[in-house]
């Protein structure tokens, strides 16, 4: 028999991992890294493809992530590339 696995755990978030930004549970890939490469066109299979260690459920649960909180993401995104022009 299968192990069911309860999406709400795939993503997590701890103050002293990233920023505490949204990341894939028991790594440092952040939410964030995932849809940068889905927003350049890359299908979730290319995604694991690049990172072996993740599964295709943990890319996916990233990706629903997302698209349930895209202004969260979208405004990290935002104020990161604000930096970067900033300081450049």
């Amino acid at each position: 028999m299968s192990t069911l696995t309860d999406i709400e755990t795939l993503i997590v978030r701890s103050d002293d991992i990233r920023g505490g930004r949204p990341r894939i549970a028991g790594t440092g890939v952040t939410v964030r890294r995932i849809v940068g490469w889905y927003q350049m066109g890359l299908t979730p299979d290319e995604i694991t493809d690049r990172l072996e260690h993740l599964t295709l459920a943990q890319v996916q649960a990233a990706l629903a992530y997302f698209h349930a909180n895209q202004a969260e993401i979208e405004a990290d995104i935002a104020a990161e590339e604000a930096e970067a022009q900033r300081i450049s």
